[in-house]
């Protein structure tokens, strides 16, 4: 039965800083995504062809999904480089993590008497500190948002409130909310991250051939549902944060 470790595996340590296999792959997500943007912002064309083609269907299909939410375009713009960078680094960490090779290759260690395979590269999501990452990012910009919309004081206005004890009690509640919100983002993401990784290393380990594809197309669903659930989930945040509040 193959190992299999919830925690990112530590590849090496420079200058006391943990160095894991998820840590090398959220870098090398990134880099291939700054890599592509600059590529096909080279070459865009009045009339689009080839990969740009695909960039606008997906820019378009956000924009219009935002639209929907902020009740906007002129807001949905505003918005879209916050929303479209979350999405878009979600979905290929999520899909990197699936590609043939990725946690095949790497080294042994020793571990309480026991020989453990460490993989070079691990899907980002699936280690619990990247997901919190995630979440605390997604909400401080949330929070930002709605001070930029609405200015310090009142955006505080929504948590601390004293005209009476049920609407401080109600500031409260919305306050600890903005809290469960990171811990339901970094959760539900990688929950179903981590669950997917692991049936497909168990379903590979009991029948190697075949019997994973159908899986592996399962995982490329589930990773497009995560990332946008996680995107309009934050879209949905940042419109009530910059509504005015009565």
């Amino acid at each position: 039965m193959p190992h299999i470790e919830i925690a990112a595996e530590e590849l090496l340590s420079v200058g006391g800083f943990s160095v894991t296999n998820t840590f090398v792959a959220a870098w090398l997500v990134t880099g291939l995504l700054i890599v592509g943007a600059y590529a096909l912002s080279r070459k865009i064309r009045l009339v689009p062809v080839g990969p740009q083609n695909v960039f606008e269907v997906v820019i378009e299909s956000l924009l219009g999904l935002m639209e929907g939410i902020f009740g906007s375009r002129e807001r949905a713009e505003q918005y879209l480089p916050i929303i479209a960078t979350l999405f878009l680094f979600i979905i290929c960490s999520n899909w990197f993590g699936i590609l043939p090779g990725v946690g095949a290759f790497g080294f042994f260690e020793s571990k309480e008497g026991h020989e453990v395979f460490v993989p070079f590269l691990r899907s980002a999501a699936s280690d619990l500190n990247v997901t919190l990452a995630l979440g605390i990012v997604a909400m401080t910009l949330v929070n930002v948002s709605g001070v930029g919309a609405l200015g310090l004081f009142a955006h505080l206005k929504k948590f601390f409130t004293f005209s009476n004890p049920i609407n401080f009690f109600v500031g409260i509640l919305e306050l600890l909310s903005e809290f469960a919100k990171i811990i339901s983002f970094s959760f539900r993401l990688f929950g179903n991250v981590f669950a997917g990784e692991v049936l497909l290393v168990i379903v590979g380990f009991l029948a190697p051939y075949g019997a994973p594809v159908p899986f592996l197309l399962l995982e490329v669903f589930v990773g497009f549902i995560q990332a946008l659930v996680f995107a309009m989930l934050t879209m949905v945040f940042i419109s009530i944060a910059v509504a005015h509040h009565h």
